[in-house]
């Protein structure tokens, strides 16, 4: 499920392969992974609760 997926790091990572930071994959749905245990656990998020989570972030 998660191989086939893109996934990209958080702008917040501070751009270094050591750096600590969560990458998401977005679809049909938000997955939310640590960038250091990839296959390791996974958050699944719907669409409309990752948009209002971003959304609130930006306020």
């Amino acid at each position: 499920m998660t191989q086939d997926r893109t996934w990209r790091k958080s702008s917040y990572s501070g751009g270094t392969e050591d750096s600590a930071c969560v990458e998401v994959s977005l679809a049909h749905d938000a997955l939310v992974r640590d960038s250091k245990n990839v296959a390791g656990e996974v958050l699944a998020f719907s669409t409309s609760a990752w948009s209002a989570f971003v959304a609130d972030q930006l306020r």
